[in-house]
């Protein structure tokens, strides 16, 4: 059994009732067999098979206890960068945390996810100048003035959030090659150069870098670059290696 198949025992549609007898084979597992070999490989991979639960959206408690285990990983890896070694022991874990948590809503993106609108930072409404014509309670001659009103962002349409799919492959991973089209003169498909056929865009790293900034500036946007930035998208890789030993493990408890 695998990850993915593991899911449909936290949602189950309905109870079914039947006469027939239950397979007496050795190899069928019954729903508590499942829900032990799932409570073994919690106890043998459990950033992994925490890091998937919450990313599936069964537990939020899984999420934060992802996002727990990978800060402690980080505390005990930082070290190995020069910039994160360097920083105050009070000040350590808490960038630990902003990188963990960073890279855990990263690691759970998809072409579905949502993300905040840029055009007006999540407030579905933007500030705009306009013009009104105002007339004179004395009787004088009307005068143009101009106020700051808030209007619907066009982007967002007033919801806050927009997709985080791609705009050239709209979340596919494929999208067509422009050149090799040209060349050939008929439609060429490749993988997206946009986002690397990932089908979504990843959370900026420079976002992340200020988030950093707002707890410390021993970090400077250059030291991020040449450093920072690996251990950050060290943490993503090690999220999805967790996974994969935890399906592993899944896969050899109920084989």
């Amino acid at each position: 059994m695998s990850l993915e198949s593991a899911v449909k025992y936290f949602f189950p549609k309905s109870t079914q009732i039947s006469d027939s007898p239950r397979a007496t084979a050795s190899e069928a597992l019954t729903g508590t067999d499942q829900m032990a070999a799932m409570g073994m490989v919690q106890s043998m991979a459990p950033m992994g098979f925490s890091a998937f639960l919450g990313k599936v959206g069964v537990s939020n408690n899984d999420s934060r206890r992802a996002v727990t285990l990978l800060t402690e990983y980080a505390l005990q890896t930082c070290d190995k960068v020069a910039a994160l070694r360097k920083l105050d022991t009070d000040i350590k874990p808490a960038v630990m945390q902003t990188l963990a948590t960073y890279a855990y809503q990263d690691y759970c993106r998809s072409a579905a996810s949502l993300k905040p609108c840029d055009c007006c930072a999540g407030e579905g409404f933007i500030a705009a100048e306009v013009v009104t014509m105002k007339s004179m309670l004395s009787g004088g001659p009307n005068r143009q003035v101009r106020e700051q009103v808030s209007v619907l962002c066009k982007s967002c349409k007033g919801k806050g959030v927009v997709s985080a799919a791609c705009r050239d492959c709209s979340g596919r991973g494929r999208a067509v090659d422009r050149k090799k089209t040209e060349e050939q003169g008929l439609p060429v498909m490749g993988d997206c150069k946009r986002c690397n056929a990932r089908g979504y865009e990843r959370i900026p790293s420079t976002e992340v870098h200020r988030s950093v900034c707002g707890i410390t500036d021993a970090i400077t946007l250059d030291t991020w670059k040449k450093s920072g930035k690996a251990f950050y998208d060290h943490l993503i890789g090690k999220l999805e290696i967790e996974e994969s030993w935890a399906n592993s493990a899944l896969n050899k408890v109920t084989a």
